[in-house]
């Protein structure tokens, strides 16, 4: 899942999360000397928002640190501008029954170290993900491989081993991998952060991931990081080109994450020239950045979701479908997308982005901004006479939330408290432990490019362990369609159940979708050729130095 920062989970996903989370703040936006990363190279400076964790792929599932860690490792596969899952680090994925894949490796990758890259990097990557001792926010995505089971036995039960059953390295450069049950888009989830490999050097003697390693990963991607992060007291992330590198190769040495806490400062470092590219533009800066920046500024679409999400869970206020109904209904979405935007996101009536095949126009009939019979609807139901709507303020969020909030005192008749975060991480944090009972918002950036992800990561029963569902929402029902779409012999034969599980949440309600993300980025003179590809990640072999 990508939960979304900004406008992108854009702080997931997750997720589910999508248009880019970013953090930082102005004149505190870097340390002194920050913009160098040594070697009297000067750096490519992006903006981001501060990583919600340090960097354990399989415990990364928002924007932030996804960034950088796309950046870190090279992922089995990637995907084009068609939406079409192409071959990466993997030589070929095969299978003949969907339920036990073979994936042969390309040679001649190595981790920074110099170790070379071998399967068994995958399968005690995947092992340690998955075991529940471990805590990883991703571990769900392996819920497929079989074996899996007993690395998650429950709460207060110990796992009986540390292995699942359905890995196993053939050699060197072939994995095997055995699913409990046939997933015919086993292919198209390995691009997602969770499945990169681990090297050797991760793990202590305990078999558990370092907290030195995750401070400064190795990886075997297109560069490496210069020294350890110290969450929470650096402002930029410096990294250098890996030569060794076997796939394409960026044309500069040196990239440079700033941290930021507000994409309005970012922006006005762009334009002074203090920073060269922002993958997602606050709604404050969209209208003027198109002049601003002339050729520079990037609108393209996306396939994010922009949600207002409810607690379910947690927060009886919100039990009654009628209310979150009524809410739907007092939300001017056209306007906010028009007004708020500047024409650059389009109201949602689906939980399927019209960028992935699933999508059906005008699928969520609450959706639709109809004041009268939101007012209506909610007396009848007896909606609470206090309501609270929490967001981070570090992705630009403000007059959109302030938006809603306006809409929901119009339309209903009620008290609106709006509860800024100051960060991404905070309001996850927060949701993460069950403590905020307050509607929030969230912003959900693909994995992957399938319908799936939509709705597992963010919405079934097992996520809301482990994953990014929020909201604590279960439904028998939702959770057997995506079990029917998962074991269809084809994906086309699955989008059907996919279809069909969608549907159940524009019936339950369990987040509002709001808006469908447009990619609004921006970069500086002193760069070109900045390209954004479907994971809402900066592909570096494109860019240049200006």
């Amino acid at each position: 899942m990508r939960v979304t920062k900004g406008a992108k989970l854009f702080a997931g996903t997750a997720l589910l999360a999508l248009a880019v989370a970013a953090c930082g703040g102005g004149g505190d936006s870097g340390s002194p000397g920050a913009t160098s990363s040594g070697g009297g190279d000067t750096p490519v400076r992006m903006e981001i928002g501060e990583p919600q964790k340090l960097f354990y792929p399989s415990d990364t599932t928002e924007t932030e640190g996804a960034e950088v860690l796309a950046a870190i490792f090279a992922p089995l596969v990637s995907y084009n501008d068609q939406k079409e899952t192409v071959n990466e680090v993997a030589q070929s994925i095969e299978s003949t029954d969907n339920t036990v894949w073979t994936i042969k490796l390309k040679p001649n990758y190595t981790w920074h170290n110099g170790e070379k890259l071998i399967a068994q990097n995958y399968i005690d990557a995947w092992n340690f993900a998955a075991n529940q001792e471990n805590v990883q926010s991703a571990s769900y995505f392996f819920g497929r491989i079989k074996g899996y089971a007993d690395l998650n036995p429950g709460e207060g039960k110990t796992p009986s081993t540390k292995e699942m059953s359905g890995l196993k390295a053939v050699d060197d450069t072939t994995l095997e991998v055995t699913l409990e049950k046939p997933f015919s888009q086993f292919p198209v989830m390995l691009g997602y952060t969770a499945f990169y490999p681990l090297p050797k050097a991760a793990f202590g003697t305990d078999g558990k991931v370092t907290e030195d390693y995750a401070k400064k990963p190795i990886g075997q991607g297109q560069f490496s990081i210069d020294k350890p992060y110290g969450k929470g007291t650096d402002q930029a992330i410096n990294l250098t080109r890996y030569d060794a590198y076997p796939g394409a190769k960026p044309k500069f040495s040196k990239l440079q994450f700033k941290v930021y806490t507000s994409t309005e400062t970012a922006y006005n470092d762009l334009r002074g020239g203090q920073l060269d590219i922002v993958d997602q533009l606050a709604a404050s800066s969209i209208s003027t950045a198109k002049t601003d920046l002339g050729e520079r500024y990037i609108e393209q679409p996306d396939a994010g979701i922009g949600y207002v999400g409810f607690p379910l869970k947690y927060n009886k206020d919100y039990e009654n479908v009628k209310v979150r109904e009524a809410i739907s209904m007092a939300i001017d979405r056209q306007t906010i997308a028009d007004k708020v935007f500047s024409g650059t996101r389009a109201p949602a009536d689906d939980f399927i982005n019209p960028a992935i095949s699933g999508y059906k126009q005008g699928a969520c009939a609450v959706c639709v901004y109809d004041p009268a019979k939101a007012k209506e609807t909610y007396a009848a139901a007896n909606g609470p006479k206090k309501l609270e709507l929490g967001y981070n303020a570090d992705g630009g969020h403000k007059e959109w939330i302030e938006a809603v909030a306006n809409n929901l005192r119009a339309s209903l008749g009620v008290e609106v408290a709006v509860k800024p975060f100051e960060k991404f991480q905070a309001i996850l944090d927060e949701l993460d432990a069950k403590k905020y009972t307050g509607m929030f918002r969230m912003g959900w950036a693909i994995d992957y490019p399938s319908p799936e992800n939509y709705l597992t990561p963010i919405f079934s029963t097992e996520a809301a362990k482990t994953g990014s569902n929020y909201a604590g929402y279960s439904n028998k029902e939702f959770d057997e369609l995506l079990v029917k779409g998962d074991t269809a012999d084809t994906p086309e034969a699955g989008l059907e159940f996919y279809r069909q599980a969608a549907d159940v949440l524009n019936k339950d309600l369990p987040y509002i979708p709001v808006y469908f993300y447009k990619i609004n980025a921006g970069y500086s003179e002193h760069v070109k050729g900045v390209k954004i590809n479907l994971l809402n990640q900066v592909e570096w072999e494109s860019v240049e130095k200006a």
